[in-house]
């Protein structure tokens, strides 16, 4: 863990040393003004030398400003050296995040890797912070103090040691126990940002069903489970505070029973035991600093390993070495393939499923939910690798090509379309980041995307707010549809993306993707029969299993479930399953 994060220093690594090197000059200034002081109380103002007030006076101005100065640049270096490792921490998740596979995602709730960017990360800066300016201020200070009051008197000197022994058994007794609680809370706060995020993504949905008070309970809920644990470590820490002052007055009154003893016997000076009692409250600061800095590492340490695991995590799917990066068509081989979800409970999505698609050719893929139809096309874009078995495309098994090249050459419009925030162009332009205007709108002419993007005040330049919001559900899955095709893939999956268009926009879509794009191969997964039954081959799967694979006229006469499929619809009856916007079969590892 701490070789990952000492990484992400990376060009803050001078900065990071420099800050504790002015701190410690500015401790050694602060160490050294008090025994300037006793010089001055003795020879000085004991002394009635006014000469020896003004020489010892101005010397520890000098030390002042010496010491405020490099406290100023140690602050300045901290600062910038703790939020660059942050952000480079957040760069580095974010980078890896982007490499993860459908099951590496699977892994970490949203929730979680929002925590782990944000609270995580927000307390490894603060300890970074720490540890660059308080972490080495205390402990010097500490040392150099004792090393002063050695100086000046050996024997109650002692005295700091056996109340630093005292302070050190207590302090890890504490720690030890508060470190436990600390990894439960950041677990928590993944409870507690699932239920927001829950909430506002489905905000209309809670309204819609009148649920706010069971949101409120559940928020609720997961607030308090924060606030017991909480409680818990703060209840141990509190005791850290009392022990420590009463370990350190204990000093000072020990101090000033042997120290006026060692005046009154001339041992000490009046000024040397006054420096004495200086020392006492910087040891006594230091002490503070190093409880501070004792909490702060202890909740980090929870952090940094929430951090470094997902830095560290190995994607599941990764680029070959000198992988293909040429797709020689469209053709789709599956053989033998069975699929089983990491996360999930162990059973299998599909079993054993051996099919052949000719490039060019459309295929639609029906069947109840949960029969697998969505974990199928998910193997052919490689957005999970096959348990057993293989998947082909262009003659070559996916696991041989270089992702971008698969994924450029296997465009999918998913079950849950997304729009991001910006123009209606910038959207599409994610299909292809160099496509000309005259391309997107010929992209949103196949995709009956065009009728009603002319009908905005703004047409092309009409921006889009955060998930398509502003949009229908019907235009959403059309702008997903045209933004794919900018894509000019060689295959083209459409999983369930025309639900929520109508039965004639649905048929206007599936006739000019089968008259204007006739090389790419395309697999349409639908609940209608009306939106497959012209293609050149249908798929029927029931419980993963590929029950049947032909024409709609054949399946009809011989498939007992696409028959049991044909009889509960007719053409105007709409859907097998009732399908809606929010499904989500594809993450569902139950699919």
């Amino acid at each position: 863990m701490i070789k990952t994060l000492l990484k992400q220093i990376k060009q803050y690594r001078t900065a990071a040393l420099l800050s504790p090197l002015f701190i410690m000059l500015e401790v050694v200034m602060d160490v050294l003004i008090p025994y300037v002081t006793a010089s001055l109380i003795d020879k000085g103002i004991n002394a009635g030398d006014m000469h020896n007030v003004y020489i010892y006076g101005a010397q520890m101005l000098f030390m002042a400003f010496l010491s405020m100065t490099m406290g100023i640049l140690a602050g300045q270096f901290s600062s910038y050296a703790s939020s660059g490792f942050a952000c480079n921490l957040r760069n580095a998740m974010y980078r890896n995040i982007q490499t993860f596979a459908f099951s590496d995602i699977d892994k970490y709730s949203t929730s979680g890797l929002v925590t782990r960017m944000t609270t995580d990360v927000n307390n490894l800066q603060n300890a970074f912070q720490m540890i660059l300016r308080i972490t080495v201020r205390a402990p010097f200070t500490l040392l150099f103090s004792i090393f002063m009051c050695f100086v000046i008197s050996p024997r109650l000197s002692v005295i700091f040691l056996v109340a630093t022994v005292i302070l050190a058994i207590v302090l890890s007794l504490i720690i030890g126990k508060v470190a436990k609680t600390f990894a439960q809370v950041f677990k928590q706060y993944d409870v507690l940002n699932n239920a927001v995020q829950e909430n506002v993504t489905g905000i209309r949905v809670v309204k819609a069903f009148v649920r706010e008070e069971h949101e409120k309970q559940k928020f609720g809920a997961a607030a308090h489970g924060l606030y017991k644990l909480y409680v818990k470590a703060e209840s141990l820490m509190a005791i850290n505070h009392p022990v420590m002052n009463m370990v350190v007055y204990g000093c000072i009154i020990a101090i000033s029973w042997w120290g006026a003893h060692f005046v009154v016997s001339g041992q000490i000076s009046t000024g040397q035991l006054t420096s004495l009692f200086t020392y006492v409250m910087s040891i006594l600061m230091s002490l503070m600093m190093l409880s501070m800095i004792f909490v702060q590492v202890t909740m980090s340490a929870a952090s940094g390993k929430r951090v470094t695991e997902v830095i560290n995590e190995v994607p599941d799917i990764v680029s070959p070495k000198d992988g293909a990066t040429e797709i020689p068509n469209g053709s789709i081989d599956m053989n033998h393939v069975s699929f089983a979800y990491k996360g999930g409970s162990g059973e299998y999505a599909l079993h054993d499923v051996s099919a052949h698609i000719a490039s060019g050719e459309t295929i639609g893929v029906i069947g109840g939910t949960g029969s697998g139809k969505s974990s199928l096309i998910n193997l052919v874009s490689r957005l999970y690798d096959t348990s057993r078995g293989s998947v082909m495309v262009g003659g070559r098994n996916v696991r041989a090509y270089d992702l971008t090249t698969l994924r450029n050459g296997v465009s999918v419009v998913l079950q849950n379309n997304v729009l991001f925030s910006g123009t209606i162009l910038d959207n599409l332009r994610w299909g292809n980041e160099n496509a000309s205007l005259e391309q997107c709108r010929e992209a949103c002419r196949l995709a009956c995307a065009d009728e009603f993007i002319a009908q905005m005040p703004e047409g092309y330049n009409t921006r889009i707010e955060q998930g398509g919001t502003n949009v229908s559900g019907g235009q959403r899955q059309r702008l997903c549809i045209a933004r794919a095709l900018l894509k000019r893939p060689y295959v083209l999956i459409l999983d369930d993306s025309t639900s929520a268009c109508d039965n004639a926009t649905d048929a206007r879509i599936r006739a000019n993707l089968r008259d204007m794009a006739p090389q790419v191969t395309k697999l349409i997964i639908a609940q209608r029969i009306s939106s497959i039954k012209d293609c050149d081959r249908i798929m029927v799967l029931n419980e993963g299993r590929l029950s049947g694979f032909d024409t709609h006229d054949n399946l009809l006469r011989d498939n007992k479930i696409y028959q049991e499929i044909c009889a509960l619809q007719d053409e105007d009856a709409g859907d097998f399953d009732a399908p809606h916007d929010t499904r989500k079969e594809d993450m569902d590892h139950g699919a």
